[in-house]
C-alpha cells in the first residue's frame, strides 16, 4: 500500500489494480482493511480504527482513493463528491482510431464533450451507453483530449461531469476506444496482469475541515507502455 497523503482527518491512497476499495462477495481482502490496519500500528491505535469509504475505484482500475479519518470529515467529503467539489482525472490507454481507408484518425489535444445515456445491467455487472434517452438511463457527460500518441495507442486525460457506473470505460467504448485490456467493454486482448489501462491520476478538492486547497496526482503504473505514452515531467 502506497500512501500518497494524510492528515489528521483524510488519507490517500494509490490503489494497485487488482486491489477492492470495500468488502464484497470474493471475500478477499479490501483496500480499506489495510489502510485501517496501516492507522492501527502507525499511530498505535489500542480499540477500533475508524475509516470511512467516501469513493470507490473499480477493481482493475488503479490510482488515487480519499479515505475518511474521521466521521466529520466523512459527512462533509460525501456532500462535496455528491455535488461535484472532488475534482478527479483519469488517464487512460486506448488504441489508436482507425479511419476506414486504414489511416489513424487522431484524437487531438483539444478538449472533447461526450454524452450519453447510461442503462447499467446489475447482473452482468455491465453498463450500455445509448446517443439518446431510455427507460431507467442515467445521462453521462465527460470530457477527454490526446495527451500523447504511440503507432498503435493514444494516452487520454478524461475529466468527469457526472459520476455512471463504468462511466469512463463504458463511453470509451461506445466511441470506438475501448480501454486497453478491457475485455469487458471490448478490448481484443487482455493486460497480462489483470488490470485495465485506466489510472485515477490526479484529484483536487477544498479539505473538508482544514479548507486548505488540496492537490495530489498519483505516480505512473511500473509499466513500459505507461512511461513510453507519459508527457515529459510525469515520467518517474
Amino acid at each position: 500500500m502506497e500512501v500518497i497523503y494524510e492528515d489528521n482527518h483524510i488519507i490517500i491512497v494509490n490503489k494497485q489494480s487488482g486491489e477492492i476499495v470495500q468488502g464484497d462477495k470474493t471475500g478477499d481482502r479490501p483496500l480499506s482493511d489495510i489502510v485501517k490496519n496501516y492507522i492501527k500500528e502507525k499511530y498505535q491505535k489500542p480499540g477500533a480504527v475508524f475509516l470511512g469509504v467516501a469513493h470507490r475505484l473499480d477493481r482493475p482500475v488503479s490510482g488515487l482513493v480519499v479515505f475518511a479519518r474521521t466521521s466529520k470529515a466523512l459527512t462533509r467529503l460525501n456532500k462535496m463528491f455528491a455535488e461535484g467539489e472532488v475534482h478527479k482525472t483519469y488517464w487512460a490507454i486506448v488504441p489508436s482510431r482507425k479511419e476506414e481507408e486504414g489511416k489513424r484518425k487522431e484524437i487531438t489535444d483539444e478538449w472533447h464533450t461526450l454524452e450519453h445515456w447510461l442503462v447499467r445491467n446489475e447482473k452482468q455487472n455491465k453498463s450500455y451507453a445509448y446517443d439518446h434517452e431510455r427507460p431507467n438511463a442515467k445521462k453521462a457527460i465527460l470530457k477527454y483530449r490526446a495527451l500523447s500518441h504511440s503507432d498503435h495507442y493514444t494516452l487520454l486525460e478524461v475529466n468527469l461531469m457526472t459520476g455512471r457506473h463504468h462511466q469512463i470505460r463504458c463511453q470509451l467504448a461506445a466511441m470506438g476506444c475501448p480501454i486497453k485490456g478491457d475485455l469487458k467493454y471490448g478490448a481484443p486482448r487482455s493486460n497480462p496482469d489483470g488490470s485495465i489501462s485506466l489510472m485515477a491520476r490526479r484529484v483536487e478538492f477544498i479539505h473538508p475541515v482544514s479548507k486548505a486547497p488540496i492537490v495530489v496526482e498519483a505516480p505512473l503504473p511500473h509499466d513500459t507502455l505507461w512511461q513510453a505514452l507519459a508527457p515529459e515531467g510525469a515520467k518517474k
